[in-house]
Formats: C-alpha cells, structure tokens, sequence
C-alpha cells in the first residue's frame, strides 16, 4: 500500500538546476571562506579527547544540581569547567583540565574529595583522563582518516566511472566537511571523536547521493548522445528529485527526535549528522555537477547500444 502522501510529490518537474549554478556557486565560495575564517580565527571548541583534560560522570540522590557544581569546581581553580546533564535528570559529566603544573590524578582526587564533602551522597560512575600527547595524537588521526576516506572515495568513483566524476566527487565532499566542520566552529559546538564518525558517516552519505547522481546521468549520456551536457543533466535531476526528497525527508526525520530531545550529550554527533545530509544532498547538484559541466565528458566511452526489447545486438 502506498503512503498517501507521497502522490502530493511532483512527478514530473522541469526545473532548470543548471541556469541557478552560478548563484550556488557564489554562495559556496563565500561559505567555505568563512568556514576556514572562523576554523583559523575561532578554533574548534575541542573535546576532552581532543584537547586533553578530564572528565567525570557522577550520579546525585536527587536531580543534578548543575550550577552548583559548576560553581564548586570555579572555586576549585581548574581551567574550563564544564557541566552538563547525561541521561538520567540524577547524572552528569564534569569536564575540566588540571591547573597549570598540576598532575592530572592529584587534580581528580582533590576534585572527587571536595565534591563528595559538598554534596552529599554523590557518586563517581567513571573517570577518565587524557593527556595532551595523546589528545594531540587523536586530532591528527582522526583528520588523517577522513582525509584517506576521501582519497579512497575518489578513486571509486574514478574506477567505476570517469576522472573528471572523481574530482567533483572529491570536490564536493571536502565542501561538505570544511561547512560542517566550519558550522561547528562558528556555532562553538564540541568536536570530540563522535564528531569524527559523524562526518566520516556525513561523508559515506554524500558519496552515496553522488553515485546515484552520476549513475543517472551516465544513463541519460548513453541515451541522449546529442543533447547539450547541461540538459541532460537538468533531465536527471528532475528524473531524480522525487527520489532525493524522500530519501533526505527520511534520513531527517530519523534525526530529529534525537536532534531535539537525545540531550547535551548527542546533540554535537546528531547535529553533525543532520547538517551533513543537508549540505551533501545540496553539493551533489551544485557542487559536484558543475564541475563535469566544466570538464565535460567522453560519451563514447564503455558505451552499449540496448535494443528497445532489451537485448544487445
């Protein structure tokens, strides 16, 4: 049975995606530049994994006293005090950094000790402590992996269909991950490892919409060999937009509910997730596609003729 809905959707549109191209493109340009901007003037607001530090999950008898122990630990001296609700109303994580010159253990025993004698029946879940060695050495890999799954990403779609695909592949998801990773910083939103695995799902995502993007239109280069390249790909694009609107709606609507209601914790990875689709659905009619107009492409290529019974001659 078919979802009612779906027959409010266009089934046959007649946009023309390739004549708005260079307004896209202007605002993509302008996008990217701010997004480096704020990533070198602002910085990211790094995570414990990241930045090094400590972090502590605790339970109360009652609801967390949030402020309160934010101003506890104020007192205490430690550099960036964070408190935030985790799960239960009870529970909470407290992340700091030890005081200059200070040995991060001592620093979580003089914490563990002033808080348990302010706040009665407090309980320590977890701890963890990272150093700065190893916080530095967990940025740089996580860079490197998205990195390497881009270059991987673009020998696939080289291979499996041609090089000037490959590159528009390649420059639409750094477009998607310097706006995302641009949008974190300009919003001072937590870049931890979780937000490493959003943008390398982000990335996964955005590739999928540019094979199906490419494999729709390599099929209409096969059937419309003389046809101007740009409207063969604005009549792909209007034969597949039906299918991306459900397909973005959905993957959406799936985030939504955590977006607004999984709480502090999962808002920086959720939030990720959720701009990312926005933003590859969005770079594969105008980021990716242009830069074939640009190029061009070799209809010749690997091309078969299919009889109308659909058996090759």
């Amino acid at each position: 049975m078919r979802w009612p809905l779906i027959r409010y959707l266009p089934s046959h549109t007649q946009i023309d995606f390739v004549r708005l191209e260079p307004f896209f493109a202007a605002i993509s340009v302008a996008a990217v530049i701010g997004s480096c901007a704020s990533f070198f003037v602002q910085g990211l607001n790094l995570g414990i994994d990241f930045a090094g530090g400590t972090q502590i999950e605790i339970t109360t008898p009652g609801p967390a006293p949030l402020g309160q122990l934010r101003a506890a630990l104020n007192r205490m001296g430690v550099a960036d005090p964070q408190v935030q609700g985790f799960g239960a109303p009870n529970a909470a994580v407290l992340r700091f950094k030890p005081p200059a010159g200070q040995d991060p253990n001592q620093s979580v025993t003089q914490v563990r000790t002033t808080l348990t004698s302010q706040f009665q029946g407090i309980q320590f879940k977890q701890v963890e402590v990272v150093g700065p060695k190893v916080s530095g050495e967990l940025f740089r890999d996580g860079f490197m992996a998205l990195g390497i799954a881009v270059l991987l990403m673009m020998f696939y779609i080289w291979f499996r269909f041609q090089l000037q695909f490959g590159l528009g592949a390649v420059i639409a998801l750094f477009h998607d991950v310097i706006l995302t990773v641009g949008l974190l910083s300009v919003l001072h939103i937590e870049f931890s490892t979780s937000s490493i695995a959003a943008l390398l799902t982000v990335i996964g995502y955005s590739m999928n919409e540019k094979v199906i993007t490419f494999d729709r239109l390599r099929e209409n280069l096969r059937k419309h060999k003389r046809t101007p390249l740009r409207d063969v790909i604005n009549l792909s694009e209007n034969e597949r937009l039906s299918r991306t609107m459900i397909t973005g709606a959905s993957a959406l609507l799936a985030l939504s509910g955590t977006l607004f209601m999984g709480g502090s914790a999962l808002f920086p990875l959720v939030f990720t997730m959720f701009f990312g689709i926005l933003i590859g659905t969005y770079s594969s009619v105008y980021i990716a596609l242009p830069v074939i107009l640009l190029w061009g492409v070799n209809r010749g290529d690997n091309v078969e003729i299919i009889t109308p019974q659909g058996s090759r001659p």
